[in-house]
């Protein structure tokens, strides 16, 4: 499948075999196209880790989202690699524990602020090195979301910054449309990745899938969502920008708790 064929990739966000950008490189690289990860300090050693267990020769550069020196020098340094930049994947997120546990108006600004720099300008931070890479031609960015219309029983300022981010991905798609690059993002129902494991209770989330997600939803499984993502990074989605493609099974869609035996488990554990 040449669905990203020559198709030159940034793709931040991998910690580990785990995580979606992972999933998102690896179909990248699947799909014919190229393949640079990002990584800072703390998680350096584990990011390289997952690029090596990726086919070919596949580089880790320095990048800090929060630091416009680092993306100055990203910058500098995919000039010199590639040339130009065709997509960039967005799947950056932090927030302090104090922005997720315990009562959300008992957060201070500054755990609110950390969440916001990282989760959510960073993705214009990205979109403007894109903007400042890709080829005539054009490209796009897509970023990871999880649906923020309402407001979770976990997740607290992540599910601001969540919002945030969708009004973001909005406007870039705006400014940079005239330019032929496209923004948007997957909104991704819940999975077991690092980040997950820093929100209290995440098996709330879980539970709520398995009670109302119309298709089965197993929360070990990236690949659709990967999948859908380098659909958006791909020219099929020429046309598509400020979009928000959810892969959830469906649970958005759902008003309410469905029929607790609408699964045949046969098939489901067959997977």
């Amino acid at each position: 499948m040449n669905l990203l064929h020559d198709k030159q990739v940034l793709v931040t966000g991998v910690v580990n075999t785990d995580s979606i950008a992972y999933a998102v490189a690896q179909r990248t690289l699947h799909m014919g196209g190229k393949a640079i990860l990002t990584s800072f300090d703390r998680d350096w050693e584990r990011t390289a880790e997952a690029a090596r267990s990726l086919p070919g020769d596949v580089e880790v550069l320095e990048l800090d989202v929060t630091n416009e020196s680092h993306l100055k020098r990203l910058e500098g340094e995919l000039r010199q690699r590639w040339g130009h930049v065709d997509a960039v994947v967005h799947a950056v997120a932090f927030a302090p524990r104090a922005a997720l546990a315990g009562n959300f108006l008992d957060t201070d600004s500054a755990a609110a602020q950390a969440a916001f720099a990282t989760s959510s300008y960073s993705y214009a931070s990205l979109a403007r090195l894109l903007d400042q890479l890709a080829p005539i031609t054009g490209g796009s960015i897509v970023g990871l979301d999880f649906d923020a219309r309402g407001a979770w029983p976990v997740y607290n300022w992540m599910g601001v910054a969540k919002a945030a981010l969708e009004s973001v991905s909005r406007y870039v798609a705006r400014d940079l449309g005239p330019r032929s690059i496209r923004s948007n993002l997957v909104a991704a129902g819940p999975l077991h990745t690092r980040a997950a494991g820093g929100i209290p209770a995440f098996e709330r989330l879980t539970d709520a899938w398995e009670a109302q997600s119309p298709l089965y939803w197993d929360p070990t499984d990236p690949g659709p969502v990967a999948d859908a993502a380098c659909f958006l990074l791909s020219d099929l989605a020429r046309g598509v920008t400020g979009e928000i493609m959810h892969v959830d099974g469906g649970y958005h869609a759902m008003a309410g708790p469905l029929d607790p035996d609408r699964f045949d488990r046969s098939h489901v554990e067959s997977r």
